[in-house]
């Protein structure tokens, strides 16, 4: 089998290596000691594409393979790993925002959150239920055109600093299946639903 990396590969890699070099590398240490959430550091990796690596190219990401995303996050995180552990998560919810959502709810946040202009953190654990979708007990129902959200969630990576939380909660029956995401502004605007799953039976 042929392991080399093809010539894009290696482009996104060196892109990468010498934006940790002389970006990450030399605050790292400060950033951690200070607890700095370094959101103009985040904004400029936007820029080169890394907030949207593998999220949809008609939403303004790249829409590259999860290997090469890899090769990205990998050169990132030899200079800043808890940095770099955000980003994967901000490119997670990025790709659920441009690949899921609603039409108008893609076009509005997609290419905001895949350029760096607004950074977004997934709401998935909680401290009953940990990492288990099927197990979460956050909620959600419908109120006229809006929705409400009740529950607790825990150890969320950069919230409190974010634009947009990607939040899980139960709008159908137990397990996994009865979960729906919901794109919440973190100025606490109006919910916006991604795709919607029906409570079962209907």
């Amino acid at each position: 089998m042929d392991f080399e990396l093809t010539d894009d590969q290696r482009a996104f890699r060196d892109a990468a290596r010498a934006f940790a070099a002389s970006e990450m590398a030399p605050c790292a240490a400060g950033w951690d000691a200070r607890g700095v959430f370094p959101r103009d550091l985040l904004r400029h990796a936007g820029e080169l594409g890394f907030c949207g690596l593998y999220a949809s190219a008609a939403r303004g990401g790249l829409g590259l393979p999860r290997l090469d995303a890899t090769i990205v996050f990998e050169e990132l995180a030899a200079a800043c790993p808890s940095t770099t552990a955000y980003l994967t998560i901000h490119n997670m919810a990025t790709w659920m925002v441009t690949t899921f959502a609603r039409p108008e709810v893609a076009a509005q946040w997609g290419p905001a959150l895949a350029g760096g202009a607004k950074l977004a953190s997934y709401c998935l654990t909680e401290p009953d239920a940990g990492s288990d979708a099927a197990s979460l007990r956050t909620s959600a129902r419908a109120d006229g055109d809006g929705w409400v959200i009740a529950g607790s969630k825990a150890f969320i990576s950069g919230a409190g600093a974010t634009d947009a939380l990607v939040v899980m909660a139960r709008t159908g029956g137990d397990g996994a299946g009865g979960v729906s995401a919901f794109l919440v502004p973190a100025d606490g605007s109006e919910p916006a639903p991604g795709r919607q799953r029906p409570p079962p039976g209907t």
